[in-house]
């Protein structure tokens, strides 16, 4: 038996990488298991909320199996464990590996003080995670924050919104600026924008739906603070100049700069030394950042004060959620990422007429539309490169005559993955840490409406005015 298995894993790499995955012939049933997932994240909650808490990680294991059997009966053995391979190598191990380093290192900074959580203070803490995200990205500004914004509000009754617009905002609108701020921006990074291109391009996009969300906010929290709260203690309104704070775990604040550098060095340094696994490319360059993130890591949890992670609350329950439902994701979306690539001979052609004119010229709204919507259910990340590729996928072009299609494409990935839990991994783990804190979150469904209500007339105001 050891000798069989043996044999086969040296006999796998050789078929993985002569065996390529051909979008074309692929019809959209492959696209299933991925539905399962997303309707069993959906609705697991709402019917059977005790079997998802413990079982959550069984559930998107098996459609992830629901997938790759037939793909292997159908393909063969070999294509079906390098696209495995490849969903793992590529996409999920560097997204897990990034967001463990920024959820590990954020989670040891614990900011300590006086915080009364009023309509000011709340906005603005949220103004100010907005402006963090951009430099630290979306996961490391929402781990910093959430829990001193938690702790600021824990003697409200309504709290619910206030995570609702930090997920909007901190956890999404505000990583437009840099490729830091968001993975789209940093794939777009990789595949040749300029650094400092989103910032120039974005700015005022971010701006109007940043400002009109932090507006909206102040008055529905007022709304809720001077209205509906039952109780409120006398000195609840705190000026900013009697706050007491301090930090603790204020080494992090340096590995957080080394997480920057990091991800920076695997933008800009190209040695030009790859390494097949299983048909899979793997840049050494992304290798040393990985391992290097590791790194950071662990060393994060050796050198952070206890009393600072006990002081958050600490623990590993939301990004082992998230690790395991998108590890689900990530494997069941490659027929449907695959499909997509195909274009015109892909089951989906549809999508690529509702994202031109008749005459061939791209149509920047519906880029704008057509990206960010598949992206609040699709991880916005693959989604921004389809749609890169399907304007042209040429850097230099896009950042010039097509500045305005790859504007609305960039918009669309980081502004609409606000939409859902799923579209961007940070609202998963604000979800979590919420969920910990004993506040009760909107379901799946519930958020839906929340973004229906509050982000989709505002993303109609925003392609109107901008794209």
């Amino acid at each position: 038996m050891i000798l069989l298995i043996a044999t086969l894993f040296a006999f796998l790499p050789r078929v993985a990488a002569a065996a390529t995955l051909d979008g074309a012939t692929l019809s959209a049933w492959w696209g299933v298991p991925f539905a399962g997932v997303l309707l069993s994240i959906a609705l697991f909650p709402l019917i059977a909320p005790a079997f998802w808490h413990h079982h959550f990680g069984k559930i998107a294991a098996a459609w992830a199996v629901v997938f790759l059997v037939p793909f292997a009966i159908s393909f063969g053995v070999g294509l079906a464990f390098g696209t495995f391979v490849h969903a793992m190598l590529e996409e999920y191990v560097p997204f897990i590996v990034l967001l463990t380093a920024l959820y590990t290192v954020a989670g040891g900074i614990c900011l300590r003080g006086d915080l009364r959580g009023s309509p000011r203070l709340n906005t603005i803490i949220l103004a100010l995670g907005t402006l963090f995200a951009s430099i630290m990205g979306t996961t490391g500004a929402a781990m910093l924050l959430i829990r001193p914004l938690l702790r600021a509000n824990q003697s409200r009754q309504h709290v619910v919104h206030i995570v609702v617009f930090f997920i909007f905002l901190v956890a999404n609108a505000g990583g437009s600026l840099s490729p830091l701020g968001d993975p789209p921006l940093f794939l777009g990074f990789l595949n040749g924008v300029s650094f400092f291109w989103t910032t120039t391009h974005l700015a005022l996009p971010m701006l109007f739906v940043c400002v009109v969300l932090l507006l909206t906010f102040y008055v529905l929290d007022s709304y809720f603070y001077h209205r509906r709260e039952d109780t409120r203690p006398a000195s609840s309104e705190v000026t900013p100049g009697s706050l007491a704070l301090s930090v603790d775990g204020k080494i992090n604040f340096w590995l957080l700069a080394a997480i920057i550098v990091l991800v920076l060095m695997s933008g800009l340094w190209k040695p030009g030394v790859e390494f097949d696994v299983f048909g899979t490319s793997v840049a050494l360059q992304n290798l040393v950042r990985d391992v290097a993130l590791i790194a950071v890591t662990l060393l994060s949890l050796a050198v952070t004060p206890r009393t600072a992670r006990e002081g958050n609350d600490f623990n590993w329950a939301p990004i082992e959620e998230v690790a395991k439902l998108f590890a689900g994701i990530f494997v069941t979306i490659a027929p449907v990422i695959t499909i997509l690539r195909a274009g015109e001979a892909g089951a989906f052609a549809g999508l690529l007429h509702v994202v031109h004119h008749p005459s061939g010229e791209p149509h920047d709204a519906m880029f704008f539309w057509a990206t960010g919507l598949l992206s609040s259910f699709l991880d916005n990340a693959p989604t921004y490169l389809v749609f890169f590729n399907l304007a042209g996928g040429d850097a230099q072009t896009l950042m010039t005559t097509g500045a305005t299609t790859l504007a609305a494409i960039s918009a669309g990935a980081v502004f609409m993955g606000a939409n859902s839990y799923i579209g961007n991994a940070p609202n998963f783990m604000v979800k979590a840490i919420a969920e910990s804190r004993g506040i009760r979150m909107p379901s799946f469904f519930g958020y839906l409406g929340w973004s229906a209500v509050v982000l989709i007339p505002l993303f109609f105001v925003t392609g109107w005015l901008f794209f």
